[in-house]
């Protein structure tokens, strides 16, 4: 517990943090990977090229210190962190060095301004978060065990590979001790660890993009090339679609993850997923679930792409639309090629605008669930505002560091 005094000095170091959050971690991450190497398998490398991981933790970092009072205001945050740290195998162990390292780099930064007063209320704080996280990830382990039987990494049989996209391949999955699979929660992912060619190993987590309940796990992976200048390709997708084979081994984790479609009475208002670019994954295996389970609900699936060359699971939703009467499906390309253009094999052009919501909603109320690059995601979710959407009816997920939308 926290006494009264710490709390009162963690509120008035919000505005130092807000002022000096990015500074603050970039100082973190270099000091814990510096003195404790180790970690540096648990973290993306391109993600922190960019900055991404920085700002995200610089903005949970000033997050809990404005909600010291009421952590429980936090709760969709912890949940997400958790899942993610589940899913790399994160104990109990690794918290004390990430809480040393925060201490010292909130020293070195802040220098005189960083009071043996402040050192000791951060150090209550973080303890507190801590074991919030310790009890909760532990829970969550708890549960794969007795969900899919296994925690940890299990070997699984790349049964089948072809190709979703220009850039996706997709891989199917099986366990390699024969055991039968437990259906995934729709929307959740999965973690394989593997080992690059002369590299250390490395962990990523990709979405289950099959129906939940296949005697399978498939994940669709995109090529990801650097997206600034200096950062490396990614490591794992690029060994994947270059080096994996039917036949070839690879360790997964459990399934985790929060984003998962939450189902409603099949009387109630229409689902839409809104997908943009290898973002479909996870919605995909949402779509087959909805369908499965509620085939009165209507259901609107709309599918946003560069082209035809970039756009996955074409054949598949296909055959959705023509086996499910209550399933709409709109393919909507922001640059068409001359070719799409010529067979006209899709619906709209462009970026998604209010105009194509109108068309396929009207005024109606749904539950909504997007998947995309963060600039579509912004753009979708000011969109959906701007038509007086409630947040609860907004679900959504990034792909990478999680960033506010409402920036």
């Amino acid at each position: 517990m926290l006494t009264a005094n710490q709390v009162a000095v963690i509120k008035q170091t919000v505005p130092v943090l807000q002022e000096n959050g990015e500074v603050l971690t970039r100082h973190f991450y270099e000091r814990m990977f510096r003195e404790n190497p180790e970690v540096l398998t648990f973290f993306n490398p391109a993600h922190q090229k960019a900055g991404t991981q920085q700002r995200a933790l610089a903005g949970a970092i000033c997050a809990y210190a404005q909600h010291i009072e009421n952590p429980a205001a936090l709760a969709d945050a912890v949940e997400l962190i958790a899942q993610k740290h589940a899913s790399l195998g994160i104990q109990a162990e690794h918290y004390p060095v990430v809480g040393e390292n925060l201490l010292a780099s909130i020293q070195e930064v802040l220098g005189e301004a960083a009071s043996p007063e402040i050192i000791d209320a951060w150090a209550a704080a973080y303890g507190v978060l801590a074991t919030i996280f310790i009890d909760r990830e532990q829970q969550i382990y708890q549960d794969q065990k007795t969900d899919f039987g296994w925690t940890g990494f299990k070997r699984f049989v790349v049964k089948k590979r072809e190709a979703a996209s220009d850039n996706i391949v997709s891989l199917y999955l099986a366990p390699e001790d024969g055991q039968p699979l437990q259906a995934h929660q729709p929307g959740q992912y999965i973690t394989v660890r593997l080992t690059p060619q002369d590299g250390e190993p490395v962990m990523r987590n990709y979405s289950l993009s099959n129906r939940p309940g296949a005697d399978y796990f498939r994940i669709s992976v995109k090529r990801e090339l650097a997206v600034v200048d200096g950062a490396p390709n990614g490591v794992c997708s690029n060994h994947l679609h270059d080096r994996i084979q039917e036949g070839d081994v690879l360790e997964l984790a459990p399934p985790c993850g929060e984003f998962t479609l939450q189902t409603r009475d099949e009387t109630q208002r229409p689902l839409v997923l809104m997908a943009g670019g290898v973002g479909i994954t996870p919605l995909l295996s949402m779509l087959y679930a909805a369908l499965e389970a509620q085939p009165g609900r209507e259901v609107i699936f709309i599918q946003c792409a560069l082209n035809s060359a970039v756009r996955p699971f074409a054949e598949e939703l296909v055959a959705l639309q023509r086996d499910y009467t209550n399933l709409c499906t709109h393919l909507r390309l922001s640059e068409p090629s001359e070719s799409d253009r010529h067979q006209g094999d899709y619906d709209s052009e462009g970026f998604l605008d209010a105009a194509l919501l109108d068309e396929l909603l009207g005024e109606r109320h749904a539950d909504f669930y997007l998947c995309g690059p963060a600039p579509m995601l912004k753009h979708a979710w000011q969109l959906l505002k701007a038509r007086g959407v409630d947040e609860a009816d907004i679900h959504f997920e990034f792909f990478g560091p999680a960033d506010d939308l409402a920036a």
